[in-house]
């Protein structure tokens, strides 16, 4: 068994949500804060977690590879807060002009550093602890967006490291869990999951069968290229090389730039399910780098950006009993009734499992701490189960031979993974069901 640290740095096998994740970690400061006697060198506060796992040759980062501060807090308080530190932190006075930011997504994803020499792509390593990663140069090679070769007007830099995001886009990630289960293999539970795994794949051919993309948002080590004054600018540049830069990003100008990233902050979190990747938040940075540099560093966090997040699509709660929903054709869905947990925005307290086999394949039982994610108006599913084997035995649910609403028997087709209840328009949830489906405004 591995610690949770381990489980989520690591190995990249999330039990435990962001939220939870980002909950601890939050209360851990505060402990460390209020006790410094009991903070000590190995505190996950103090470095970045993860190690190289075995099979990976180790890569020793010229420029360390750190984590960034993140926020919770609501839309206004977030935005402000960042910008009264850095001023704070530049010794500005009211009177003096305003800190200009650049705003970027947070992609749900996994850290990988590109190096080019003379604009040729010769390694890619993972964040590994921070100080050293992982040797994945072959997987990365097989992403069709990252380029093996920059475009450069001018000679090509001696030494240019870019750092991004590997991620899987939604519809990929879909497409390639309906191919698990149509051969019968273990599917993914999300999309930074599934990319994380096909990064740190020993065999390069099972990584370039999984549909993998990249954005670029920052560097590391750089010699012989005059870097652009400003982040912005900086990602404009990587943009002309060829290398993939999401456009969802912004400049908070003038005396209104807190106000300028608490919009920018809204309008993502108000398409953020439409977007066709995921992301926990939007990043805040200084775009100026020589204030970036003024600024400086403080243990495993730069002081000059932020993660702002969202709430989140992920929590844990407590499976209290597992009913059965009668829908409009007669189909059954095992739906879990739920300890009330606050998750994407609203209390969800039912969740479905779609149905018994993957009621089955999800091991869900009565008195189960589970993961429920709700994304938009999707409506609230059960991830997977959580925790240590259960302290006493709980049997497997079974789907009823008699529909609980009308009585009919219930069957279930060869082939088919759906049951349903044979009563028809008899059937009173059917038919309540039938007609609001008729009455709709669409029918």
């Amino acid at each position: 068994v591995h610690p949770p640290t381990e489980q989520y740095c690591v190995l990249e096998a999330r039990q435990t949500p962001d939220a939870e994740y980002d909950r601890l970690f939050q209360a851990l400061h505060v402990l460390e804060d209020a006790h410094p006697e009991l903070r000590t060198a190995d505190s996950p506060t103090q470095r970045v977690l993860g190690k190289v796992l075995e099979g990976f040759s180790p890569v020793r980062h010229a420029v360390p590879m750190l984590s960034i501060r993140t926020e919770t807090d609501t839309e206004a308080t977030g935005a402000e807060a960042f910008d009264a530190r850095v001023r704070r932190e530049l010794c500005l006075a009211e009177d003096l002009p305003p800190v200009e930011y650049a705003a970027e997504l947070k992609f749900d994803g996994l850290a990988i550093n590109l190096r080019y020499e003379v604009g040729v792509l010769v390694q890619a390593a993972t964040r590994g602890d921070g100080e050293q990663g992982e040797d994945v140069t072959q997987n990365i090679r097989t992403i069709g967006q990252i380029p093996l070769k920059l475009k450069c007007h001018d000679a090509p830099p001696a030494v240019l490291e870019v750092r991004g995001e590997v991620y899987m886009r939604r519809d990929d990630f879909e497409a390639l869990n309906a191919r698990q289960r149509e051969h019968g293999d273990k599917t993914f539970v999300n999309p930074r999951n599934a990319a994380a795994g096909a990064v740190r794949q020993l065999d390069p051919a099972i990584a370039a069968k999984r549909p993998l993309s990249f954005f670029a948002y920052g560097l590391g080590d750089v010699q012989g290229w005059a870097v652009p004054p400003t982040h912005s600018g900086l990602l404009d540049a990587l943009a002309e090389m060829g290398l993939p830069v999401c456009a969802e990003r912004t400049v908070a100008r003038g005396a209104s730039g807190p106000q300028g990233l608490v919009a920018f902050h809204q309008a993502i979190g108000q398409r953020r399910d439409q977007l066709p990747f995921d992301i926990d938040g939007v990043v805040y940075k200084v775009n100026s780098r020589e204030l970036q540099e003024r600024l400086g560093f403080v243990t495993r966090e730069p002081r000059w950006a932020v993660a702002h997040k969202y709430p989140a699509q992920e929590q844990l709660t407590q499976v209290e009993g597992i009913d059965i929903q009668v829908g409009r054709t007669g189909k059954l869905t095992p739906v879990a009734r739920l300890k009330p947990v606050f998750v994407g925005g609203v209390t969800v307290t039912n969740a479905t499992l779609h149905n018994l086999f993957e009621l089955r394949r999800k091991r869900a039982r009565v008195g189960d701490t589970v993961i429920v994610r709700r994304a938009g108006d999707v409506i609230p599913e059960v991830v997977g189960v959580v925790g240590e084997a259960r302290a006493s035995y709980v049997p497997n649910f079974r789907m009823p031979s008699n529909c609980p609403v009308c009585g009919s028997t219930v069957v279930r087709e060869r082939g088919e993974v759906d049951h349903r209840c044979t009563g028809g328009l008899f059937c009173a949830a059917q038919r309540k069901q039938a007609l609001l489906h008729f009455a709709q405004r669409r029918a």
